[in-house]
């Protein structure tokens, strides 16, 4: 199903690069807080629904722009996630002063 490949160009694809490359270290607690990031339940019932749709072969062309959207957000998210999850499990050591 076409919805649900990630083009390498979208914009969720193109700031999940730019994200892993970036090498500044981030905070535990920026780290905490990316973990806490979420789709809004009402977002996550609009997926459901689109995700429903799509299984059953119903989603018209607007509906699966929609969920390539939401999929792309997820996998960005996916992206910030497993970077904080690599923080927290290894924190950086004090810099020497």
């Amino acid at each position: 199903m076409e919805s649900q490949v990630a083009t390498p160009n979208t914009e969720a694809a193109i700031l999940a690069r730019v994200i892993e490359a970036d090498q500044t270290e981030i905070t535990p607690e920026i780290a905490r807080y990316l973990l806490s990031m979420r789709l809004p339940a009402a977002d996550s019932i609009r997926v459901d629904e689109l995700s429903d749709k799509a299984r059953g072969g119903l989603l018209n062309g607007a509906e699966a722009a929609e969920l390539d959207s939401y999929l792309h957000i997820g996998s960005l998210l996916g992206v910030l996630h497993a970077r904080a999850r690599r923080l927290l499990r290894n924190p950086p050591s004090p810099s020497p002063q």
